[in-house]
């Protein structure tokens, strides 16, 4: 995941790598921004049809092309992306060994949902003791909104 050259090149973050868990528009929009500083930031996404966001309007089409969603064009811009099943015990491997080698985490699903996954900060930062775990939630990790 060394630095891809999408986004700024030569940003304040350029070598940063970044793995994003992020859906809908809290977590990607904090992916764009670290992106736009020059960040490699690597978007994991569902491969049945991908963040929700993708199907939000306004869809544009560009000369004919397919359609697609401005708003998540906005929040992805300047990422790369992959198609993961997280229900796959394949596929959490090879996202824990991508994590050995990533800097940033960075994942706004519900509070939990990760660490049931093994992809938790606790089990990530025991194989990488640099990363910066980052999880944005809009109701707090615990309590009875979580």
């Amino acid at each position: 995941m060394r630095g891809s050259g999408h986004a700024a090149s030569g940003g304040l973050l350029a070598g940063v790598r970044v793995l994003e868990f992020g859906q809908i528009a809290a977590g990607p929009f904090a992916g764009s921004l670290l992106a736009d500083l020059g960040a490699d930031v690597v978007k994991v996404e569902n491969p049945a049809g991908g963040d929700g966001m993708r199907g939000w309007p306004p869809l544009s089409s560009t000369d004919g092309g397919p359609a697609f969603s401005e708003n998540f064009a906005a929040v992805n811009r300047n990422k790369r992306s992959i198609a993961v099943d997280l229900k796959e015990q394949a596929s959490i491997a090879r996202l824990k060994a991508l994590c050995a080698v990533t800097d940033v985490v960075l994942e706004n699903f519900r509070a939990g949902v990760l660490g049931r996954l093994g992809l938790g900060y606790d089990e990530l930062k025991a194989r990488n003791r640099r990363l910066v775990y980052c999880s944005i939630s809009g109701y707090g990790q615990s309590g009875p909104y979580a």
